[in-house]
């Protein structure tokens, strides 16, 4: 059994910080850079892709709505051209800084309600996907893969598209029975406490399930098992995940 463990990283911006990000580039296999649409700046990217490379862990582009005021967390109406545009953009911009540093963007990952409105919509959906397909891997291989959810509109479309996709789970947060997320603004929907996280995270990667709000147990078959970098306590958390991982008997491994 091998899963993956990403957060998200980099999500300062000036002079304002989020997180520990060396910290938990010591734990994770994988991290989520935030692009500068919803978190990140120049200098922030930079520092966060050469750590990222100096400890072999892989570099995903965290890509968002334009939305540095709500964090990439609000909602957002974006004509698919200029969505796909956007996406482009960050694609581009943090594989550049990512390569001059030696290493190179391995995935995408978008962030926060891009994240989980192309799960449920398929326009915006196909405005991601045609991003990363257009997106030219200098080495000459095929597109990036995409991380979403096991029941996602994301995958139908990637699928026309030619675009690779990856199961992910959350082990810090909350799941509908329908196998969603449960929206943040309601109680209960990110969890804190390393021990029942950790818990989630290898039942997730054991048997491919976790338990639901509502007590029912819900199919999440995934290759990758993301902590969220931003919440109180993400180091302690991240680190019970990968012990519990480990004791487990499952490998904690990059996917890309």
């Amino acid at each position: 059994m091998v899963i993956d463990l990403n957060a998200d990283l980099g999500e300062g911006f000036g002079i304002w910080r989020l997180g520990d990000d060396e910290a938990l580039l010591d734990l994770v296999t994988s991290a989520n850079v935030a692009c500068g649409f919803h978190a990140g700046d120049p200098l922030i990217i930079r520092r966060t892709c050469a750590a990222a490379v100096d400890r072999g862990v892989a570099v995903g582009a965290q890509v968002s709505y334009r939305d540095l005021a709500g964090f990439g967390r609000r909602e957002m109406e974006v004509d698919p051209e200029e969505l796909c545009s956007d996406v482009l953009y960050q694609i581009a911009a943090v594989d550049g800084v990512a390569r001059s540093m030696g290493g190179r963007v391995a995935y995408v990952k978008p962030h926060g309600a891009l994240y989980n409105r192309i799960c449920r919509d398929p326009a915006q959906a196909e405005a991601v996907v045609a991003a990363v397909a257009d997106y030219r891997v200098p080495e000459g291989g095929g597109p990036l893969p995409v991380l979403t959810l096991p029941v996602s509109a994301v995958r139908e479309v990637a699928a026309q598209y030619g675009v690779p996709v990856v199961g992910e789970c959350f082990a810090d947060r909350a799941y509908t029975p329908s196998g969603g997320l449960v929206p943040r603004r309601e109680p209960g929907a990110v969890l804190h406490d390393p021990e029942t996280v950790a818990a989630r995270a290898v039942l997730m990667a054991r048997e491919g399930v976790v338990t639901a709000a509502d007590g029912s147990r819900v199919r999440v078959d995934a290759r990758s098992v993301c902590v969220h970098g931003d919440t109180p306590g993400a180091v302690r958390i991240a680190a019970a995940v990968r012990k519990a991982l480990i004791d487990a008997g499952v490998s904690v491994e990059p996917f890309a």
